[in-house]
């Protein structure tokens, strides 16, 4: 890709298929240590027909850093004192 001199870039209509993304859509740049990645923002129109569509759309979006599951709930919500971890 080559970005223009007003910082444009096109998308390729590969990505926008994949993302959904149509003439109006809400995107942003979210930027990490090892790059820049497109995200669609939420588009109150868009119409799912299950939830294993909705699913494969924000497929590959979430970045937990290396972290597991059960470690990224304690890092959300700090670790329950209720549960003996031994």
């Amino acid at each position: 890709m080559r970005v223009t001199e007003k910082g444009q870039v096109t998308i390729p209509k590969e990505i926008r298929d994949r993302l959904k993304i149509r003439p109006g859509s809400e995107v942003d740049f979210v930027v990490s240590d090892d790059g820049v990645r497109l995200v669609r923002l939420d588009d109150s129109k868009q119409d799912y027909k299950s939830f294993e569509e909705w699913a494969d759309s924000v497929k590959g979006t979430w970045d937990l850093g290396g972290m597991t599951t059960d470690e990224y709930i304690d890092w959300l919500r700090g670790p329950r004192d209720d549960l003996d971890r031994r």
